[in-house]
Order: C-alpha cells, then structure tokens, then sequence
C-alpha cells in the first residue's frame, strides 16, 4: 500500500539530500586537492606568472641565474640605487619582514634587481643591499639582461629627464614577487602591504615546502 507523499516531498527530499552528500562530495573535493587553499593575504599568482629565471651578476661580479637561489624563498624586486624614496623604503621595510621572521629567515633570500645598471655596478649594488639586510642579493647585469628580465615579469621603467646636476630618475614598477623554493611563482605583493601579512603568507609558504 503506498503512502501518501506530503504537499511538500520535494523540497523536504532536496534538503535531506543536501545533508547526506553535500558533505560527501566536500570530503572528496579536498581529497582530490589536498584541502583547502591557503588564506593568502597577498595576490596569489600561482601559474599566472614564469618561474625565477634570470641572468645576471652578483655584487661580487659573479654571473648568476635564477637556479642559483633555489631551494631558498626568493622575494625579488626591482628599483636602483639612486632611487630617492620608493626603494630605500622598500628594502627598509623587507628588512624588518626579515625581522620579524626570526630563524625563518634563513629560508628566503631578497633579490635586489637593478634597472639603472649604468650606475649600479657589482660593488655598488653589493655595498647598498648590504646595508639594508645581509640577506639582500644585489643583482645588476648588461642593459640587454635587465630588460629581458624585467620584460619577463612585465616590469615597465624608464629613465626620466637629466636633472640639473646630470643625474636622472627612473620611474619604475614596484610589486614584490615571491617565488618558493622551486622557483615557482607564488605570490605578488606591494610596498603597501604591511610586514604582518607578508610575513603570514611566508610562513605558510616555508611551512608548505617543509611538509612537501
């Protein structure tokens, strides 16, 4: 004998089913993905970005790549010695992410890339990153080298007008990019972003490579 289904059986099985396999369905999904994504503070650019690649020169005038800061974070950002305001503070401020990231620190590198290198040579950049923080990598290399990195990471700088006392500005982007220790684009983050949440995505990120 069959009985009488109420008025309202659909929506009454709709919401039973939702109870016994949304749950399901999201068990499996983190399965599948490893669970949820990181809450990333700053812009996650995983897969939107190249790796870390580069050619270029140390402060000790040694030619370096992008393979040789592997295994380490890399937090690289372009400016240029004579830069006024925009990069001193920048480093100033990665310096104090450093800080506060204590012995994790020992895991990341800052590379320094200069996009003034008639000015910034090897011993230049190594003097000027060094008094920021002793984990600052000055970075310079041939005109031909800066723009094919710069160009990589869509980095736009031009050289400004010849002041007074013939020197010049460079006006120039200021992202930080992040890569893990794979070299693989992560992260982009500003000037702007505050030392708390730079340090938060890092150590998730260092804690991601440790457990990987």
């Amino acid at each position: 004998m069959l009985t009488e289904m109420p008025p309202d059986w659909r929506s009454c099985l709709a919401r039973r089913t939702r109870r016994l396999i949304l749950p399901a369905l999201a068990a499996l999904l983190c399965a599948c993905t490893g669970g949820s994504s990181p809450s990333w503070r700053l812009t996650d650019v995983r897969g939107h970005l190249p790796d870390l690649r580069f050619h270029l020169t140390d402060g000790n005038g040694q030619a370096v790549s992008g393979e040789t800061y592997r295994g380490r974070l890399a937090m690289l950002y372009f400016g240029y010695t004579h830069c006024p305001d925009v990069c001193p503070l920048t480093l100033s401020h990665l310096h104090l992410v450093m800080e506060k990231l204590g012995p994790l620190a020992s895991n990341v590198r800052i590379l320094f890339v200069s996009v003034d290198p008639a000015r910034d040579t090897p011993a230049v950049m190594h003097e000027y990153a060094a008094a920021f923080d002793p984990r600052v990598v000055g970075l310079t290399g041939g005109e031909s080298e800066i723009a094919a990195v710069a160009k990589r990471y869509r980095v736009a700088f031009t050289r400004g007008p010849t002041l007074a006392g013939g020197g010049y500005e460079v006006n120039h982007s200021s992202g930080i990019y992040i890569f893990d220790a794979r070299g693989r684009a992560r992260l982009l983050g500003t000037p702007g972003d505050s030392v708390d949440d730079i340090v938060h995505d890092l150590r998730i990120l260092i804690a991601m490579e440790k457990d990987s």
